[in-house]
C-alpha cells in the first residue's frame, strides 16, 4: 500500500489528531479515501438504479430544459479538469504509473461519464429531479472540504498553481452541479393542481420545502378548497385499491383450495381406512363413502377457511413499511452516537490540555449527527404516513364494495352505522398505527443497546436497573391484555350506541310528533354509560400502565447509581459516568415511552383489523344465481324456483315457474305479503336460491317500492350518472309527469333534493325513481308498485306515456307489481301470487272466465257500494261469474288526454323546507359550517368547564409539580458528582465521609423520585377520573340540543354529518384529547425546563434566546393557522364519506339492478381522496414544521457545545454534562411542543364542533309545569285556528296565512288543495313543529303555545304517511315508553287485523322488526303504525295521507279501522287521494296558505265553479 501511496501512509494518526495543532491528512488519503468514497456510492447503487430506471416508461414528448443543458455542460467542463490533473500527474510519474495521485482521478473521471449516462437515461425517462445524483454530488463536495482548506493551509498556490486552480475550479464546478441537481426540471403541461412534492426536487423532498408556499398561504389567509393540491398519485384510491383487492382474492383463493386440499386428504384417508378394514374383514362387500362415513368431514361451506386481513396487508405493503423502516435503522445507529459524543466532551471540558479545535470539531459533529437525526427521522415518518393513508383508502374501498355485494342475511349482522364505523373509526385505528409500527421492533433494540452502552459505562451496576423493567414486563403485559379486552367492549357499545342513534335521527320527526324524542334519547344515554363504564376500566388500567412507564426512568436510574456507588471500588460517581447514563436513560425513556402508547395502538389496531376482517370475509350476492344467456329464447325464466331471505326464516317462494315474453308487459298481483316483490328480488338474484335456475338476457332498470332518491339535484337523479341527451330527458321528464313540479320548484330539475328526498312528496319520489329507470334504457324493466303513491289522473298518464303499450317503453320487458287493478285489461299477462307460488297465470280475459283467485281478488276490492273505485267501474253479471269492466270512468290507454297539474299533496317535510329553499336558492343542504382562524379561547373554557375549573387548575399543579421534582434531580444530580468532598480522592475509597456524602445525596435522589411518583400518579388518575366525566357531559349536551333541535335543521343537515359528530368527535374527546392534552402538558414542561436548565449552566446562551425565540414563534405562528384549517377541512370532508356510503348502503339493492356498483365505488374513491387529501396536507405539514423545528433545536444543541467549548475553564464537566443532556431533548421537545399546540387545537376543534351543535337553537320547553292543562284535555277536540299566520324562519314569507276555521267536536274534516297549499303546514302547527307568527290554535279553550310541547304532542296523534319503525321488538315499537299491557297491544293489533300474522311469529311480540322495520312489507309496517296509534287514541287525530303508498287491501283495512276506532275523535286528514274523504263532514280547501272553501263535500261539489269542484273533477270522481 505504501508503494501505491508513493511511499506515504494512508492514515498517520500523529498528523490527524494525536499531535496535530489542526487536523490535517496524507496526500494518499485524499487520492483515495476522498475520492474514492463518492464514486462508491455512485457504482454501487448503479446495478439497482439502472434497473429501475429501465423499468420506468419512456417519456413521449421529451424535451431540452435548461437544467439539461447545464448539467450536462458543467460535467463536460469537469472531464476537461479530469484529464488535465491526469495529465500533469502523469508527466511526474515514473516507470510505474499504479500510484494513487494517478488512479484516483481516473476513477473520478469514470464515474462522472455514468453520471452523465444516469443524466441522459433519466431524461429519456421523464423523471424531474434524481436523488441518487444528487447525493452523489453533494458526497463530492463534502469530501472537497478535506483538500480545499488544506491546500490553502500549505500554501499550494505557491508551489503548484496549475494544480491548484484546477482543484478550485474542480469545486467550483462541483457547487454549481451540487446547486443544479437542487432544482427540479419543470413538467410539461404539468397540472398547477398536481401535488407539488411530484414536482419538487430532491433537496426540496427531504426537507418538505415544497410545503413552503401552501404553508405560507395558510398563514396569510383562510386556506380553502380552491388552494389545495391534489392528493399524489400513488397515494389514490384507483391506484391503491385495485392492488389489494387481488391480493385479497388471490389469498381468499389460496385459502379455499387449502380447505379443499384438506377436506381432500381427509376423505382419502377414511377410505384407505375402510380399504384396510375390507382386506382385514372380508364380510365388508363392498366400500361405499357413504353420508355416514362422510359426516364428520367439514363441508367447504361449513368450513370454509376465513380470509387473513393482516396476511393480505403483509403481501400488499411488506415492501413499502420495510422501505420505511430502513430509516429508522440508520436514525437509531446516530441516537446512540450522542452519548459518545457527550462524553467525550465532558473529557474534553475536563482535559484543560486538549486542543481546542476538538471541542469545536466535536460541537460541529453534534450538528451534523442530530441534522441527519432529523432528515432520516422525517423521512421515516413521512413514508410511514403515506402508506398509511394508502392502507386506509384500500380498506374503506373494500368495506364500501363489500357493503355494496352483502347478502340481505349478511346484512342483518352489519348495520349501517355499524359499517360506518368500521370506515371511520376502525380505519382510523389503522390509519393511526401503521406509521408507528417501527416502534415494535426498535424499541426493544433501542432497549437492549442502551443497556449494553449504560454496561459499558457503569459496570455490573446496570443490572439492578435491568432488574426494575424486568419487573414491568409482566405487569405490562396483563396491562395490555385487560386493554385488548376493553377495547373490543368498547367498540361493540359505540357500535351499539350509533346504530341506535342513527335510527332516532332517521325516525326524529315522528319521535318529535309522538314526544318521544327524550325518551329514545335516553336510551342512548343508557348505552353510552355502559360504553362510559368501560372506558373508565379501560382509563385506570391505562393510567397504571402509563404511571409504571413514567417512573421506570427514574427507579432505573436510582437503583442503577445505588448500586454503582456502593459496589465500585471507588464508590464515587463522576459527570462523565452520571450524564452519559443519563443520556442513555433518557434514550431508554424514550423508548419505554413509545413503545406502551404504541402497543395501545396496536391492540386498538389488531381490534379493529379483526372487526373489518369479519366484515369483509361475510358471503356476497353470488353471481351465479341469475345465469345470462344471451341465446335464451325468453327475457326472463325461472324454471322450479324456490327462494328464501333468510336460512332461519324458511321459503318464502315456492315452486315458482316462469317465462317472460320478449317486450310483453307482464303485471304481478296477490295480496299483503305474498311475495309479490319477492320475485322481482329473485329476478335481481337478490334472494337465496334454494333449488331451480333464474335465468336473465340483457341490462335491467329496476323501480323499487319504496323509492331511493340520492341527495343531488333531481337531474342528477333522472341521469344516474349517464350523459345528458336533452330531448330524451325532456320526454321522459314529461312521460313521468313531472313538468308541474318543476315549475314549482324554485330551481327546476337544479333543485337539490335533501337526503332520503325529504323535500319530495311520496309521489315526487316515486316519479323520479320511474324517470331514472326510463333514462336507464334498459332492456328489462322491473317496476314493484310505482303507481301506488300517485293521484289516479298522474297514473293514467304515467300508464299511458311511460308503461302501457304505446308509452316511452313499449319495446321493453316490463314486469309490473301493482295494487291499481284498472291497470290490468291492459297489460299482455298477468301472475296472480298466493302465499309464495304462482296460482294463475294468463292475461286479463283468461283469468275472468274462470272462477279462480284473480276474480276473487277483483270481487272483494273492486266491488263497491256505488260502484266506483278509484275511477272505475264494475259490475257483477246476472247470468255467470263474469266480472265486466264498464268505462264509464275506465282507463283508457289511447287517449291522450293533457295532463291536468299534478295534484299530490308535499309532505310536512317538504313545506318545513319550502322557504327555507327560497332563502338559500336551490341548495337545501348547506355546506358544513367551518370555523375560520385561531380556535375560540371560548372553546378552551369549553374544554375547561366540562373538565371542571378548579379541576383544571389542580391537573396542571399536581403535573408542575411531577416536572419540577424531575428538574430538581437532575439539578441534584450535578451538585453530587461535582462535590468537592467526594472529587477529592485523598482518603481512602471506603472512607466514611464517603458513604455519608453518598448516603446523604442518594437520600435526597430518591425522595425527589419519590415525589415523581406521587404526583405523576395523582395527575394520570384524576385526569382519567375528569376527562370520562368530561366526555359524559359534552355528549349529554350535544345529545339533549340535537334532540331537542327544531325540524329545519334535520331538513338541512345530513344525517351523516350528525352522526360523525356522535361518532368521530366524540371519539376524538373519549381516546384521543386526553393522550394530547397531556403529551402537550409534558412536552410544555420540558422545553421550559430546558431552557432554564441550559441558561443556568451556560449563561451566555441567553443571548441565543431572543433570535431563537423570534425564529421559533415565525415557524410556529405559519405552520399552526395552516394546520388547524386543515384539520378543520379534514372534518368537514369527512362527512361526505360517511354520508354517501349511507345512501348508497340504503339504496344497494337498486345500484345491483342497474349494474352501477362501479360507478358508485368510484363516487366514494373521489370523497376519499378528496378527504386524503387534507390528511396528507396535514401530515406533511407536521414534516415541514418538525425539519425546521429540529433545526433550531439542532442549534440550541451547536449553541450549547460551542459556549461549553468557550467557556471551557470556568464551568465543570458535571455543568457541561447537565446542560447538553438536556439541550439533546430539545430536538424532539421542541418539535413535539408545536405539534403538540396544533394537535391540541386540532383535537380541541372536536370539543369545537360538539360546542356547534351544544349551542344549537332549541325548540320551546317540552313541560311547563305552572301551565300544563288537565290530564283529560282535550276532552272533547274542539280545534279553533284564529287569525293563525307561521312561517318556517324569521325573514322568510308566511306560508299560512291568517287562517281562521273553527272544528267541532267529533267532526271529520278532509284538508286538501294544490301542491304547495300550506296543507301540512297547517297539521304540523298543531303539534309546533313551526311557531306562529301571529294569531293562535285553541284546542278545548287552551293555547297550544301557552302549554309546553310534550303535553301538547302526547294529547294528539298522528298518522304520518311514510311508516317508521325501528330496531328492536314489536311490542316496543307498538309502545315504546311501555304504558300499555299485553292484552291492550294485542287488542290494537287485532283492530288492524295484524293479530293473526303475529301469532304466526316464533317470538310474538317480541319479533324482531329489523333495521328501519325491514322484516315487515310496507302495508305492516303502515298497520304497525296504525296499531300504535290506536293504543294513544287521543280526541285529536291527524292523518298525513296514510294511505297513500298501500296496496287496495291495507287501505281498505285502514279506512274501516278510522272510521270504526276513531268514530268519537275529531279528525283532520291531508288527503291525496278526495275519494278517501268524500264522506267525511266537511272539507277545507287551501291555496297558498289561505283558505278557500270550507263546507261539505256535497255543498262545494254542487257549486261547479269552486275550487274543490274541479280537484274533483281532475281527480276523475265527477
Amino acid at each position: 500500500m505504501e508503494e501505491f501511496c508513493g511511499g506515504a501512509s494512508v492514515w498517520d494518526a500523529d498528523l490527524t489528531w494525536v499531535n496535530a495543532s489542526w487536523p490535517n491528512f496524507s496526500e494518499c488519503f485524499q487520492n483515495t479515501v476522498v475520492i474514492w468514497i463518492p464514486s462508491v456510492w455512485l457504482w454501487v447503487t448503479s446495478p439497482a438504479y439502472i434497473w429501475y430506471l429501465v423499468s420506468r416508461p419512456k417519456d413521449p414528448h421529451p424535451r431540452i430544459s435548461w437544467n439539461i443543458v447545464v448539467k450536462m455542460l458543467i460535467c463536460l467542463v469537469m472531464l476537461a479538469l479530469v484529464g488535465a490533473r491526469i495529465g500533469l500527474v502523469a508527466m511526474n510519474l515514473s516507470p510505474s504509473y499504479w500510484k494513487a495521485s494517478l488512479v484516483g482521478p481516473c476513477i473520478e473521471g469514470l464515474t462522472i461519464i455514468l453520471a452523465v449516462f444516469y443524466i441522459c437515461l433519466e431524461k429519456q425517462r421523464g423523471f424531474i429531479t434524481s436523488g441518487v445524483l444528487f447525493m452523489y454530488w453533494s458526497l463530492v463536495l463534502l469530501t472537497s472540504i478535506l483538500p480545499a482548506y488544506r491546500r490553502v493551509l500549505i500554501r499550494e498556490y505557491e508551489t503548484d498553481l496549475p494544480a491548484f486552480l484546477i482543484f478550485y475550479v474542480f469545486l467550483f464546478m462541483t457547487l454549481t452541479q451540487w446547486v443544479v441537481h437542487c432544482i427540479a426540471e419543470k413538467e410539461h403541461d404539468a397540472d398547477s393542481k398536481v401535488t407539488p412534492e411530484k414536482k419538487s426536487s430532491f433537496l426540496s423532498r427531504i426537507t418538505f420545502e415544497w410545503m413552503s408556499k401552501l404553508m405560507i398561504k395558510g398563514y396569510r389567509k383562510t386556506l380553502t378548497d380552491e388552494d389545495m393540491f391534489l392528493l399524489h398519485p400513488r397515494d389514490r384510491t384507483r391506484t391503491v385499491a385495485p392492488l389489494f383487492e387481488r391480493n385479497w382474492h388471490t389469498s381468499l383463493h389460496r385459502a379455499r383450495y387449502s380447505e379443499n386440499s384438506i377436506k381432500s386428504h381427509i376423505e382419502h384417508s377414511i377410505l384407505r381406512i375402510l380399504y384396510r378394514s375390507k382386506m382385514e374383514d372380508k364380510s365388508v362387500a363392498s366400500i361405499e363413502f357413504s353420508p355416514e362415513s362422510k359426516k364428520d368431514v367439514p363441508s367447504n361451506s361449513e368450513s370454509e377457511k376465513k380470509n387473513s386481513l393482516f396476511r393480505v396487508m403483509a403481501k400488499t405493503y411488506g415492501w413499502d413499511i420495510l422501505q420505511s423502516h430502513f430509516f429508522k435503522i440508520l436514525y437509531d445507529i446516530l441516537v446512540f452516537t450522542t452519548p459518545v459524543l457527550l462524553r467525550l466532551m465532558i473529557q474534553f471540558t475536563n482535559d484543560v490540555a486538549v486542543e481546542t479545535w476538538k471541542g469545536y470539531l466535536l460541537a460541529f459533529c453534534f450538528f451534523i449527527v442530530i441534522l441527519l437525526q432529523s432528515l432520516f427521522f422525517h423521512q421515516l415518518f413521512h413514508l410511514g404516513q403515506t402508506l398509511a393513508l394508502r392502507v386506509r383508502a384500500s380498506l374503506i374501498a373494500a368495506i364500501f364494495k363489500k357493503a355494496i355485494l352483502l347478502t340481505n342475511q349478511t346484512r342483518k349482522e352489519s348495520t349501517t352505522g355499524e359499517i360506518v364505523n368500521l370506515m371511520s373509526v376502525d380505519c382510523n385505528h389503522i390509519l393511526e398505527t401503521v406509521p408507528y409500527l417501527w416502534v415494535l421492533w426498535s424499541s426493544p433494540i433501542q432497549i437492549g443497546v442502551a443497556l449494553y452502552f449504560l454496561y459499558a459505562t457503569i459496570g455490573p451496576s446496570m443490572f439492578s436497573g435491568f432488574g426494575v423493567l424486568i419487573v414491568l414486563v409482566p405487569i405490562n403485559s396483563v396491562c395490555m391484555v385487560m386493554v385488548q379486552k376493553f377495547q373490543r367492549q368498547l367498540m361493540k357499545h359505540k357500535d351499539k350506541r350509533i346504530k341506535m342513534l342513527t335510527e332516532v335521527l332517521n325516525g326524529i320527526k315522528i319521535l318529535k310528533l309522538y314526544a318521544w324524542e327524550m325518551s329514545f334519547g335516553d336510551r342512548v344515554l343508557a348505552v353510552r354509560n355502559i360504553e362510559l363504564k368501560t372506558l373508565w376500566k379501560s382509563s385506570l388500567v391505562a393510567a397504571f400502565l402509563m404511571f409504571c412507564w413514567s417512573v421506570a426512568p427514574y427507579l432505573v436510574s436510582l437503583a442503577t447509581f445505588a448500586t454503582y456507588i456502593f459496589v465500585s471500588e471507588e464508590h464515587y460517581l463522576d459527570a462523565e459516568t452520571a450524564f452519559v447514563s443519563i443520556t442513555l436513560f433518557n434514550i431508554l425513556r424514550y423508548a419505554m415511552n413509545l413503545a406502551p402508547m404504541m402497543l395501545a395502538n396496536v391492540v386498538k389496531a389488531s381490534v379493529s383489523m379483526k372487526r373489518i376482517e369479519k366484515f369483509l370475509n361475510h358471503d356476497d350476492i353470488e353471481s351465479r344465481l341469475v345465469s345470462h344467456d344471451a341465446l335464451s329464447d325468453n327475457p326472463i325464466s325461472i324454471k322450479n324456483g324456490s327462494f328464501m331471505w333468510d336460512h332461519d326464516l324458511g321459503s318464502v317462494l315456492e315452486g315458482i315457474n316462469v317465462d317472460i315474453p320478449q317486450n310483453s308487459l307482464v303485471a304481478v298481483v296477490g295480496q299483503v305479503g305474498v311475495g309479490k316483490s319477492s320475485l322481482i328480488s329473485a329476478m335481481l338474484g337478490e334472494m337465496i336460491k334454494v333449488s331451480g335456475s333464474v335465468h336473465v338476457t340483457g341490462s335491467t332498470a329496476y323501480v323499487p317500492q319504496t323509492a331511493w332518491i340520492q341527495n343531488e339535484t333531481i337531474q342528477e337523479n333522472i341521469l344516474f350518472m349517464s350523459e345528458m341527451e336533452q330531448d330524451r330527458y325532456n320526454q321522459i321528464v314529461e312521460g313521468c309527469a313531472l313538468n308541474p313540479d318543476l315549475e314549482m320548484l324554485p330551481g327546476g330539475d337544479l333543485t337539490e333534493i335533501g337526503e332520503k328526498g325529504i323535500n319530495l312528496s311520496g309521489g315526487q319520489k316515486q316519479r323520479v325513481s320511474l324517470a331514472r329507470a326510463v333514462y336507464f334504457d334498459a332492456d328489462i324493466y322491473l317496476l314493484d308498485d310505482p303507481l301506488s303513491a300517485v293521484d289516479s289522473h298522474v297514473g293514467k298518464h304515467i300508464f299511458e306515456k311511460v308503461i302501457g303499450s304505446r308509452g316511452l317503453l313499449k319495446n321493453k320487458t316490463r314486469i309490473l307489481v301493482t295494487h291499481g287493478l284498472q291497470w290490468l285489461p291492459h297489460v299482455d299477462q298477468i301472475i296472480v301470487i298466493t302465499n309464495g307460488q304462482i296460482s294463475e297465470t294468463g292475461s286479463f280475459e283468461q283469468l275472468l272466465s274462470h272462477d279462480g283467485a284473480f276474480a276473487q281478488l277483483l270481487k272483494t276490492y273492486l266491488l263497491q257500494s256505488d260502484g266506483s273505485v278509484r275511477g272505475g267501474w264494475v259490475e257483477e253479471s246476472e247470468e255467470g261469474s263474469h266480472i265486466v269492466m264498464i268505462s264509464v270512468r275506465e282507463v283508457d290507454c289511447h287517449e291522450h288526454d293533457e295532463l291536468p297539474e299534478s295534484k299530490e299533496t308535499l309532505t310536512a317535510e317538504e313545506e318545513l323546507t319550502e322557504q327555507i329553499k327560497k332563502q338559500f336558492e336551490n341548495k337545501l343542504i348547506q355546506e358544513e359550517k367551518v370555523e375560520v382562524g385561531r380556535v375560540k379561547w371560548g372553546v378552551f373554557a369549553q374544554f375547561a368547564k366540562a373538565l371542571g375549573v378548579f379541576s383544571t387548575l389542580g391537573i396542571f399543579l399536581l403535573f408542575g409539580v411531577f416536572k419540577c421534582c424531575s428538574v430538581a434531580a437532575n439539578f441534584w444530580l450535578s451538585d453530587w458528582t461535582s462535590d468537592t468532598t467526594l472529587t477529592n480522592r485523598s482518603m481512602p475509597a471506603d472512607s466514611s465521609v464517603y458513604q455519608d456524602e453518598n448516603d446523604f445525596y442518594l437520600g435526597v435522589y430518591g425522595a425527589f423520585g419519590a415525589g415523581q411518583a406521587a404526583s405523576i400518579l395523582a395527575y394520570l388518575f384524576f385526569t382519567a377520573s375528569r376527562m370520562i366525566h368530561a366526555s359524559r357531559s359534552l355528549h349529554s349536551q350535544m345529545l339533549e340540543t340535537t334532540l331537542r333541535s327544531p325540524m329545519s335543521f334535520f331538513d338541512t343537515t345530513p344525517l351523516g354529518r350528525v352522526v360523525n359528530r356522535f361518532s368521530q368527535d366524540i371519539q376524538t374527546v373519549d381516546a384521543e384529547l386526553s393522550m394530547t392534552f397531556q403529551m402537550w402538558m409534558d412536552s410544555f414542561f420540558v422545553v421550559v425546563s430546558t431552557f432554564i436548565v441550559i441558561s443556568y449552566s451556560t449563561p451566555i446562551f441567553m443571548s441565543l434566546l431572543l433570535p431563537l425565540g423570534i425564529l421559533y414563534i415565525l415557524i410556529q405562528r405559519f405552520y399552526v393557522a395552516t394546520s388547524r384549517q386543515l384539520k378543520r377541512l379534514d372534518s368537514t370532508t369527512r362527512s361526505p364519506i360517511y354520508n354517501n356510503f349511507s345512501e348508497t348502503l340504503t339504496g344497494s339493492h337498486v345500484i345491483r339492478a342497474f349494474g352501477m356498483q362501479n360507478s358508485f365505488i368510484n363516487t366514494s374513491a373521489d370523497r376519499v381522496d378528496k378527504n386524503q387529501q387534507y390528511i396528507y396536507a396535514t401530515y406533511s405539514s407536521n414534516r415541514w414544521l418538525g425539519f425546521r423545528l429540529e433545526f433550531v433545536g439542532n442549534i440550541v444543541i451547536f449553541g450549547a457545545a460551542m459556549f461549553a467549548v468557550y467557556s471551557k475553564g470556568s464551568i465543570s464537566g458535571s455543568i457541561v454534562g447537565l446542560s447538553i443532556s438536556y439541550a439533546l431533548e430539545i430536538t424532539q421537545t421542541l418539535n413535539w411542543f408545536v405539534r403538540m399546540t396544533s394537535e391540541f387545537e386540532t383535537k380541541v376543534i372536536a370539543i369545537e364542533r360538539i360546542k356547534d351543535y351544544s349551542d344549537h337553537p332549541r325548540e320551546a320547553e317540552l313541560i311547563l309545569e305552572d301551565k300544563r292543562p288537565h290530564p283529560s284535555w282535550p276532552d272533547s277536540g274542539v280545534v279553533e285556528f284564529k287569525n293563525y299566520s307561521t312561517r318556517y324562519r324569521e325573514g322568510l314569507e308566511l306560508v299560512l296565512k291568517n287562517i281562521t276555521a273553527h272544528i267541532k267536536s267529533g267532526e271529520k274534516v278532509g284538508v286538501v288543495g294544490r301542491t304547495g297549499g300550506g296543507k301540512s303546514s297547517l297539521t304540523i302547527s298543531l303539534f309546533r313543529l313551526i311557531e306562529p307568527a301571529n294569531g293562535s290554535i285553541v284546542i278545548d279553550d287552551i293555547d297550544v303555545c301557552s302549554m309546553g310541547l310534550h303535553d301538547l304532542r302526547t294529547k294528539l296523534t298522528i298518522l304520518p304517511q311514510e311508516p317508521v319503525l325501528f330496531s328492536g321488538g314489536l311490542r316496543m315499537n307498538l309502545d315504546p315508553l311501555n304504558k300499555h299491557t299485553d292484552e291492550e297491544v294485542w287488542t290494537a293489533l287485532e283492530n288492524v287485523h295484524l293479530k293473526a300474522f303475529v301469532q304466526t311469529l316464533p317470538t310474538l311480540l317480541e319479533f324482531d322488526c329489523g333495521e328501519g322495520g325491514s322484516n315487515l312489507s310496507v302495508g305492516q309496517k303502515q298497520l304497525v303504525c296504525l296499531a300504535r296509534s290506536l293504543l294513544r287514541k287521543t280526541k285529536v287525530l291527524v292523518l298525513d295521507e296514510a294511505t297513500a303508498a298501500v296496496d287496495m287491501e291495507t287501505d281498505d283495512l285502514i279506512q274501516k279501522t278510522i272510521r270504526t276506532e276513531f268514530r268519537e275523535c275529531t279528525v283532520l286528514t291531508i288527503a291525496h287521494r278526495l275519494n278517501t274523504v268524500m264522506d267525511y263532514d266537511r272539507i277545507l280547501v287551501l291555496d297558498a296558505g289561505e283558505i278557500k272553501e270550507f263546507d261539505s263535500p256535497d255543498t262545494l261539489l254542487a257549486d261547479s265553479g269552486s275550487t274543490f269542484y274541479k280537484l274533483a273533477h281532475d281527480a276523475g270522481i265527477v
